[in-house]
């Protein structure tokens, strides 16, 4: 059987063609990736993004959907662009090809969460993942990052159990124990406040508040009772509004210190923790 020089040349060389075609565009695949993420390390994060994109349009087989993906989303996290990160982490963990990927792109998004201050949704996300059973083998790691949640959230006393079980000793156990320590209660700088006006402020440290609320709230209380002793019953009332305005606005002044300075307390801790904690971070 004879067959033409055309279709022998069709048969054999043409398949050899094609197959160094596609060993060539995956070379160029590779090479694309790879100076991607040269952008990545040297801090270009938006040229990596749109050599990556690039990367993704062209890459037909989808071999690198994963970490294309994911390495647009650690650019647009970099850049401080924390919802767009969010999407492409989890555009990325639809081609995660195995457990450890899927989780590392789960728990990315949570890091983004914290960053962005929606750490409830981080903490929704890391009971999804402590139930799930594929993840049992990383109950350290979301605790850990539960911790965290819970420092952002300014419950510092929750981040202490977290950590706590982890290890009693564990610095980020030992910073929330103190944050704890530190704080005001701001029920009980209202109620000493509500019993004797201006004790509030002086509790959480602010003296010359406290000393005026205690100063008004006593000259208008004694007015008041002078008043109604002398059957003065107008001006009586007169007195005892004003009492009642300085000892309501005394309260008020105590709780706002007691908020205030605890607030001022966990954000020096939050500072403390991004520039001398050498632990993971978000």
């Amino acid at each position: 059987m004879k067959i033409s020089v055309n279709k022998f040349l069709l048969v054999i060389i043409l398949p050899v063609l094609l197959s160094s075609g596609e060993l060539c565009a995956q070379d160029y695949i590779k090479e694309q990736y790879d100076y991607s993420k040269e952008l990545f390390k040297s801090e270009q994060y938006f040229d990596a993004i749109t050599e990556l994109k690039r990367l993704l349009f062209f890459d037909k087989s989808g071999a690198y959907n994963f970490e294309a993906n994911y390495l647009i989303a650690q650019s647009y996290k970099s850049g401080a662009r924390l919802n767009d990160a969010v999407k492409y982490f989890t555009i990325s963990q639809m081609y995660a090809r195995n457990d450890s990927l899927l989780f590392q792109a789960k728990l990315e998004v949570v890091k983004c969460n914290i960053l962005r201050h929606t750490a409830g949704q981080s903490l929704n996300l890391l009971n999804q993942l402590e139930r799930d059973e594929h993840f049992s083998n990383m109950q350290r790691e979301i605790i850990y990052w539960k911790g965290w949640s819970y420092m952002f959230m300014d419950m510092w006393d929750e981040a202490s159990l977290q950590f706590g079980k982890i290890s009693d000793n564990h610095p980020l156990k030992e910073l929330s124990d103190k944050v704890v320590k530190d704080k005001y209660s701001v029920s009980f700088a209202k109620v000493i406040s509500y019993i004797l006006p201006g004790s509030g402020q002086i509790y959480t440290g602010e003296y010359l508040s406290g000393l005026m609320s205690l100063g008004w709230a006593g000259l208008f209380g004694c007015l008041s009772a002078e008043s109604f002793v002398a059957d003065r019953v107008f001006d009586g009332f007169i007195n005892s509004g004003l009492f009642l305005r300085f000892h309501h606005g005394n309260i008020q002044n105590a709780e706002k210190f007691a908020v205030e300075k605890n607030k001022r307390i966990s954000d020096k801790a939050l500072i403390y923790v991004q520039y001398n904690y050498k632990g993971p971070k978000p």
